[in-house]
Order: C-alpha cells, then sequence, then structure tokens
C-alpha cells in the first residue's frame, strides 16, 4: 500500500467516532463534512483502488451515522446525504417523499442511450440494534480492528456505498457509457411493504421500466476462514413470504381461577403441533443446479455425494438428514415455518380472551399459498384457532441468467480468480428485487464482500461490520461489473 492510502487510513482511524461518546442523537446531514474525494485520471489503477477503498469506508462511516432504524426509517436524512455526496461530483438526484419522514432517491448517470439502463438498487432502512449487546455503539459508525462498524454496514447500507462509488468513479475517470446508470436508494425494504421500491415500481414506473438490468442485495461471495473465495452466488431467484397469524380465543378471568378453555392454553397446544410439523422436501430446478455446482467444491465425500444427485439423496434418511442438517440448504429444500412471536395478556393474574403467535413462512417457487394454509389448518385441528395471512405475500420470480450482464458478472469474478466457481443460490429470504422483475428487468442479487461465516452472522446480528479490504475489493469488483456492461 502506498503512502497515500496509508495516511488515510491512519486519519480514518483518528477521526472515528468513540463509541462511548456517540450515544447522542447523531448529527444533522449538513453537519457531516464529506471525505476527500479520490481523483482520477481515466479508469481507476493501483493506487486509486485504495483510495475509493478508503473513501468507501469514510462514507459507509457517516452513513451508519444517520440511524435508519425501521420502524420509523428516517430514511429523508439518508437521502439528502446521498443527494450531498453525488452533487460534489456533479449528479444530480431527486427525493420523493411519500409519508413524512420517508424517502427514495433517484439519480442517473447519463450514456449514449445505444443499450437500455442498469439499476443500482439499495435500500436506506435498516433492521434494530440493542446497543447491549454489541462490542461498539451500532450507530457511531466505528472504524477499528481494519473493519466499519454498525448496523447497516452489510445489510445493505456498504454495498449502497459500493454501487455509489462504482457510479461515480465512472464519471470521475471520464468513462463513456452506451446505457444510463441509475442508482436507486428506497425505504422501507425490512419491513416488507411501505414506501419504497415497490412505491416507485408503481408510482413512477416510468423512471424505471426501460431498464433491462438490475444489481441488488440477494448475493453471496462465501470465503473461508483464510479469505480465500469458495465460490460467487448470484441471486437469481427467491422464496416468497407468507406471514401468517394464529389467534385463539376463550374465556377470559381471575388468574386464580382456571378455565378449561383457556385461550394461552389453546394457542400454546396448535403451536406445539406447528413445532412438530415437518413439511416435505421438495427439489426445484434452481436449487437442483445450485447444489450440482457445489458438488463440485465440496470437501465432504458423503455430502458431496448428495449434493451432486439431491433428488436421490433426499429418498436416502441418512443422506437428508445430513443435508438438512445445514440450516440454508434446509431452507432451500423446504417450505418453512419460524414462530416468530406471541402476545397474550400483560397481567400475570389475567387470562386474556384471546392470545395470537406470529408465524414466519417462506415458501419456494411455485408452491401455492392457498393449498399451505389449508394444510396448516388440517395440522392445527382445532377450529376455535384461525389462521390468517399478514403482511406481504407475492409469487416467487426469477430472472434467466443468458445475459451480459450475467457473463460480465462472470467475467468479473474470473479476472479475480479464473478457477472461480459461479453459481445461482435460492434466496431463502426476500428482497425488492421481485417489484423489478414483474417490470420485466433482470434483477441480480449481487454481494461486493467475500465473507467468511463469522462476518455474514452479523447481518441482522450483533457487531455487525465490513472490513477495509473488503470495501476495497467491493468497489473493484462492483466498478468492474459495471464497466463491462455500460461502458462504450
Amino acid at each position: 500500500m502506498t503512502s497515500r492510502p496509508v495516511t488515510l487510513l491512519l486519519l480514518l482511524a483518528a477521526c472515528a467516532h468513540n463509541p462511548a461518546s456517540s450515544a447522542a442523537a447523531p448529527p444533522a446531514v449538513e453537519a457531516l463534512a464529506l471525505p476527500p474525494r479520490t481523483e482520477l485520471r481515466g479508469p481507476p489503477r493501483g493506487e486509486d483502488w485504495q483510495g475509493l477503498g478508503v473513501e468507501a469506508a469514510a462514507l459507509l462511516s457517516q452513513y451508519i451515522r444517520i440511524n435508519t432504524t425501521n420502524p420509523p426509517g428516517n430514511e429523508l436524512s439518508a437521502a439528502r446525504w446521498f443527494a450531498t455526496v453525488l452533487r460534489r461530483d456533479g449528479v444530480e438526484s431527486q427525493i420523493f417523499e411519500p409519508a413524512p419522514g420517508k424517502a427514495n432517491l433517484y439519480a442517473r448517470l447519463k450514456g449514449d442511450g445505444s443499450a437500455r439502463p442498469l439499476i443500482l438498487l439499495n435500500h436506506m432502512d435498516v433492521v434494530l440494534a440493542s446497543p447491549e449487546f454489541w462490542r461498539v455503539d451500532p450507530f457511531a459508525g466505528a472504524i477499528r480492528e481494519g473493519y466499519v462498524w454498525g448496523r447497516g454496514a452489510l445489510d445493505m447500507k456498504g454495498e449502497g456505498i459500493v454501487e455509489l462509488l462504482s457510479m461515480i468513479a465512472l464519471k470521475r475517470a471520464g468513462v463513456r457509457l452506451r446505457r444510463d446508470i441509475i442508482f436507486l436508494a428506497t425505504a422501507d425494504e425490512e419491513i416488507g411493504a411501505g414506501v419504497g421500491a415497490g412505491w416507485m415500481a408503481e408510482r413512477h414506473p416510468e423512471l424505471v421500466r426501460e431498464a433491462e438490468f438490475l444489481l441488488n442485495e440477494g448475493g453471496t461471495i462465501r470465503a473461508d476462514e483464510a479469505g480465500h473465495v469458495e465460490y460467487v452466488g448470484v441471486g437469481t431467484t427467491e422464496k416468497s413470504p407468507f406471514w401468517l397469524e394464529l389467534t385463539a380465543r376463550g374465556t377470559a378471568g381471575h388468574g386464580s381461577r382456571p378455565t378449561p378453555d383457556n385461550p394461552v392454553h389453546r394457542l400454546v397446544r396448535a403451536l406445539a403441533r406447528i413445532a412438530a410439523f415437518q413439511t416435505p422436501l421438495i427439489v426445484t430446478p434452481t436449487v437442483e443446479r445450485y447444489f450440482h455446482d457445489l458438488a463440485g467444491i465440496e470437501a465432504d465425500t458423503g455430502r458431496r455425494a448428495a449434493l451432486a444427485n439431491v433428488r436421490a439423496a433426499i429418498q436416502d434418511s441418512e443422506a437428508a438428514r445430513r443435508l438438512t442438517g445445514d440450516l440454508t440448504y434446509n431452507a432451500l429444500l423446504r417450505n418453512t415455518i419460524s414462530i416468530t412471536g406471541l402476545k397474550a395478556s400483560d397481567k400475570t393474574n389475567v387470562i386474556p380472551p384471546v392470545a395470537s403467535a406470529a408465524i414466519d413462512v417462506r415458501l419456494l417457487p411455485g408452491q401455492p399459498p392457498e393449498a399451505f394454509l389449508a394444510e396448516l389448518v388440517r395440522v392445527v385441528n382445532d377450529s376455535a384457532v384461525t389462521i390468517r395471512p399478514q403482511g406481504p405475500n407475492w409469487p416467487a420470480t426469477e430472472s434467466p441468467v443468458e445475459t451480459e450482464l450475467f457473463q460480465a458478472i462472470v467475467a468479473a469474478t474470473h479476472a479475480r480468480d479464473p478457477h472461480a466457481l459461479v453459481t445461482t443460490p435460492v434466496l431463502a429470504g426476500f428482497t425488492d428485487s421481485h417489484y423489478f422483475r414483474r417490470l420485466g428487468i433482470v434483477s441480480y442479487g449481487v454481494s461486493p464482500f467475500p465473507l467468511n461465516d463469522s462476518e455474514g452472522r452479523g447481518v441482522h446480528g450483533n457487531d455487525e461490520r465490513v472490513s477495509l479490504a473488503d470495501l476495497t475489493f467491493g468497489v473493484r469488483f462492483f466498478y468492474d461489473i459495471v464497466a463491462r456492461v455500460a461502458a462504450r
């Protein structure tokens, strides 16, 4: 590393906010002085990448300090900050405010129009963080131990910064483009609905519908503990959410006089049946292809054989046990059920008239929700317990892989490792990509960061962080992908 990046890294470390002093309200957007720009004379090379990585770390540190925990989101503050960053490089943007405090930001870097636009999609909201379980303040944007720490570092403020700098770097370098690049930062992804990406696609389709391609979260670069990349996973499809509420009713009363139809007891019995219920194993074509790809890099001979022929493996109890013992593989081979919330009386001495539970169901592509609901009603087998859909539900969507963008991702991967596996895992969760796939836009989930298991656990977990090395890798990787598909 040359002296310039080292100096900037030392400045970053010195300017990183002391977690003990950052519990106060985050500073106003206007008070955040932007970090130095990385000047480019033509396409980035050599130490330019280190400079862009340092710039990414400094921007991400600021971005994390804008607390966008949803609810309520506060995405408007983040959108105004993005607008300031873009304006410094001469990129104008529009901010849409569909509700108080909510915002979506849209910016467009023009090409010559000989190819249809590429959208770089990211969401500004993050999930709750409980500071008492973190080593640092989750909203301080601390830079230490070679990482940027904070809620959203991975999901997905870090990727948003990588997208931003890949577009800005193309502009700074004066690269001529054949397709417009659209930077779209949205609200409300973490609550599965609201006024974010879906609102933009429905209310302002004229801004996005002519696009050919979209890059978003939902992919993975799996690395081992030594940092060696095991594979690059491009998300082409994802499971469908089907959230349910169970409600049991009975006779209310005083806790000192037990009632035979206590709704809490009834609910507990229903939940016990659901918890014991094993949904059948199902092999979808995309999962079969993904597992077959993984067989080529699997060291365990037993698991390798199961991955190579998963349809045969699920017919064998021992092979099926080995596969489903992996939480990710299990989630890709069946419709899943997680009991996530309980609600009844808030007084110990009161038997409530109603008790309810929240259930997170994720359906494999092609699985009808009506049939699944009917099966769950059969499992519960209690007419006093009702099961009703709550929250988001939409059919799974899938993008093809025979595209110029997919080829660009493969080429960018092999430029770093000619032998790296590029595969197409199904995402067990969901993203906002489905809104755009329904408009006919080819949408891929691509991660910019090689993560090992311990780093990956930071997503929605404690001590979420991304390394400075991964930020540099990510900016370069995404720049390469975007340049291959968008530059003249």
